[in-house]
């Protein structure tokens, strides 16, 4: 993991006009269903966010290439559900990661609108709602509201952590090794944090259900 953002930065730091592409397809695999399991944008968004704060990179190019990518990340992901069904559910490599997809189906249940919003920031399930509010077959305006909503506010954070890196060790910065540990203290917190607000949220809506039953055998 800390060698492919080495050589992603440093590519990016070498073609800074490619920076904004590059940024976008990142950005639109970590939002795509099934690739954004296995792509690791998020580490790589954290890292440029540091040269973003150096002026190694002009900022806005790259916010909006990754912007767009998000979004149109998701609406794939969203077409994906509406065309394929809930069968994909049942096609590798979804079917690999059952809990993460039952998770996903739990929120987008419980929450509609706002699980599309909310779902972009949490990592466990982010790469899975699109698909799920697409099966669910969620009316098309309300998910596209959510989807550019939310990546106008997500892509911002991404780079926030590298970006206030930077700025506190001063202009003169090099992306060591001490840095590649801060910028993965700050993808490990954010996971956590993600994590934690989905395992309260859906635990909350178990226990909720639980106590339905129990009125109701």
């Amino acid at each position: 993991m800390e060698d492919v953002i080495a050589r992603a930065t440093a590519f990016v730091t070498a073609h800074g006009f490619w920076a904004g592409p590059i940024v976008g397809v990142l950005a639109f695999g970590e939002s795509l269903a099934i690739v954004g399991i296995f792509i690791p944008a998020t580490a790589v968004m954290l890292a440029i966010g540091g040269l973003l704060g150096t002026g190694v990179l002009d900022p806005w190019p790259i916010i909006l290439w990754s912007m767009g990518g998000a979004i149109v990340g998701d609406w794939i992901s969203y077409w994906m559900g509406r065309r394929i069904g809930p069968s994909v559910y049942r096609r590798w490599p979804l079917s690999k990661h059952r809990p993460m997809v039952a998770r996903a189906r739990l929120f987008f249940r419980k929450y509609g609108f706002m699980a599309v919003f909310l779902g972009r920031f949490l990592g466990p399930i982010r790469a899975t709602i699109p698909l799920v509010a697409g099966v669910m077959e969620m009316k098309k305006r309300p998910f596209q509201a959510a989807n550019i909503a939310s990546a106008i506010l997500w892509v911002p954070l991404m780079f926030a952590p590298g970006y206030l890196a930077a700025n506190s060790i001063g202009p003169d910065m090099r992306i060591t090794e001490g840095d590649m540990i801060l910028f993965g203290a700050g993808i490990v917190v954010m996971t956590l944090g993600g994590m934690a607000i989905t395992t309260r949220i859906l635990g909350s809506e178990r226990y909720r259900r639980r106590r339905t039953r129990r009125r109701n055998p």
